[in-house]
């Protein structure tokens, strides 16, 4: 074998580049992570700083805005119940208006009746216990009510 054939098998050579070898691998893969950390670090941080100032900045004024979104809409609600209700008012004050209305709630409610005509107050058995329309738990008008209210009271002088 020629020197240069028994230089390439000797252990010491071998050894050698083995060394350089593994020493160029190591310091190919410092460079290649140092040059990903380096890169990806400052980079990541000013993403970080940018986004967190973003929130910062935005997170005040969207719940705000949220927050009045909420009371705009609260507020049309109201505005539309109080349009309803003056719709209502008015309805009744048209009838109101009328004279016939005013007649019938008269005979209803305070069991009016017209000249000439005889008043009749039914009393029905199977009713009872279950109080009328504008009577009292016992059954008896209100207003029956009112004048022995007024008689106790005057009694009680």
């Amino acid at each position: 074998m020629a020197a240069k054939d028994r230089d390439r098998y000797s252990t010491a050579t071998r050894l050698r580049l083995l060394g350089e070898q593994t020493a160029a691998r190591v310091y190919r893969s410092q460079t290649r992570r140092q040059a990903r950390r380096s890169r990806l670090t400052g980079r990541a941080a000013l993403l970080a700083l940018i986004v967190c100032s973003l929130v910062v900045a935005l997170a005040y004024p969207m719940r705000q805005y949220v927050s009045q979104r909420a009371a705009i809409a609260d507020q049309e609600r109201q505005a539309a119940e109080a349009a309803q209700r003056v719709e209502e008012l008015r309805d009744e004050k048209a009838r109101l208006q009328d004279p016939a209305y005013i007649r019938r709630l008269a005979r209803e409610h305070l069991h009016y009746v017209m000249p000439g005509e005889t008043g009749f107050t039914v009393n029905d058995p199977g009713a009872a216990g279950r109080p009328r329309s504008g009577a009292g738990g016992d059954g008896r008008a209100w207003y029956s009510d009112l004048w022995e209210g007024v008689d106790h009271a005057d009694a009680r002088r």
